[in-house]
């Protein structure tokens, strides 16, 4: 027999990329840059480090297609070896965060003994501000990819916590819930199949937008210098790096910015279409 519950899901998906245009756009370049990024070394002309000192600051010709930087390395390589860097952080933080906001979430909302505790972490955690408590959280972590990974996964963790304590709180009290309580079903597999499994499409639509916000605060923790180790191209580090010869070389600094704004708004594209896909108020509209 055809599964035909997730039918109506691929149909409000189908829809919202017909009549919504800028979704399927958002779509095509997340593949882009994906297939970039894992096919770098077959699309790139050149190593990321590899350097030519007489060809230094080198406009943009039909040898360096984006130019060369400081060192005479090759802006086109080292911005796709970047964007490896940039969509590894955001995917990476997007699951890792998720995981822990699931887990806050579920214990909070559903334990009512956690519920004050588990509520406090999440308020005094958001109350920081992003950037300066990822600044804070690598300074004490020390800079390395999975470092940077971690403060961020910490950092953005209390968005699904709340989304998902608000659903438990929700859910739990409903009659299916309390009928598997009654019936001594074990407390996992009530948070798993009957909590979790409802919650799937608001945590999917946060972690798209987390993916978004965790590139841009890589970018930025890199730019000023407590991010990823310098010697890794990121398009932060390119950023900060261009701007000492933003006069004369403004391709070192246009090509990641470019960069950095098209993977983010795809990424607010893409979220925007799922959250009007799956939510089914939004959905009966479409």
């Amino acid at each position: 027999m055809a599964d035909t519950t997730s039918m109506p899901m691929e149909a409000s998906l189908a829809k919202v990329l017909v009549q919504r245009r800028a979704v399927m756009l958002g779509l095509v370049i997340l593949v882009v840059f994906g297939a970039a990024a894992i096919l770098a070394p077959v699309i790139t002309p050149f190593e990321p480090a590899a350097m030519s000192v007489r060809n230094r600051l080198t406009a943009p010709n039909a040898t360096w297609w984006l130019g060369t930087d400081e060192f005479g390395r090759d802006i086109f390589t080292r911005l796709i070896y970047a964007g490896r860097v940039s969509l590894l952080v955001g995917g990476g933080v997007a699951i890792i965060s998720s995981l822990i906001g699931i887990a806050l979430g579920l214990a909070g909302g559903f334990f009512r003994r956690l519920d004050g505790p588990v509520s406090r972490v999440i308020d005094a955690m958001m109350a920081f501000p992003d950037i300066l408590l990822a600044i804070s959280l690598v300074a004490a972590l020390g800079g390395s990819l999975i470092n940077v990974v971690l403060a961020l996964s910490i950092v953005y963790a209390p968005r699904i916590a709340r989304v998902v304590r608000a659903s438990t709180l929700v859910i739990r009290e409903l009659a299916y819930v309390e009928a598997a309580r009654a019936l001594g079903v074990a407390t996992w597999r009530i948070l798993v199949h009957h909590l979790l499994r409802n919650m799937v499409s608001p945590i999917i639509v946060q972690a798209t937008f987390i993916f978004a916000y965790a590139m841009l605060a890589e970018a930025g923790l890199s730019f000023l210098g407590v991010g990823i180790d310098p010697e890794t191209p990121t398009w932060g580090t390119m950023i900060n790096t261009g701007r000492q010869y933003i006069d004369t070389a403004g391709w070192m600094i246009l090509f990641p910015g470019i960069s950095i704004t098209l993977c983010v708004l795809a990424l607010q594209l893409v979220g925007d279409g799922l959250r009007d896909a799956l939510d089914p108020r939004i959905s009966k509209e479409l």
